[in-house]
């Protein structure tokens, strides 16, 4: 319950390390946290995406205003992802382009990266 929790809680997806570090004052070890993850992903409850670093991120899936196919946003600077559910991304071919690019089949995951207004 505590790791759904924390993941109710998040803005964006979080990785194993940083769902450890955040619940390891209960008293959790590491292990025991990837275990809750990684059963959660099978009960289909969490998603678990890969942002380019090789690094698995997991997310809650919610049933209300959080599609399963919403970009992130990936802040260079302090490394934060964001999911953006409010927000369509479309490709669309350049001019005098073909219009349809035999190499794309389907587009299942879109990353942004840039700098959060945090960081500015």
């Amino acid at each position: 319950m505590s790791v759904l929790q924390h993941l109710m809680d998040a803005s964006g997806p979080k990785t194993h390390a940083e769902v450890a570090a955040a619940l390891a004052d209960r008293g959790f070890d590491r292990a025991t946290i990837y275990r809750n993850l990684t059963e959660l992903t099978e009960a289909k409850l969490v998603s678990r995406v890969e942002l380019g670093d090789h690094v698995w991120r997991f997310e809650l899936r919610r049933s209300a205003g959080h599609r399963e196919d919403h970009p992130h946003f990936l802040c260079t600077t302090c490394g934060e992802v964001s999911c953006l559910d409010d927000i369509n991304v479309a490709l669309t071919p350049r001019k005098n382009a073909p219009r349809k690019d035999p190499r794309i089949r389907a587009v299942t995951e879109v990353l942004l990266k840039g700098r959060c207004e945090n960081c500015g």
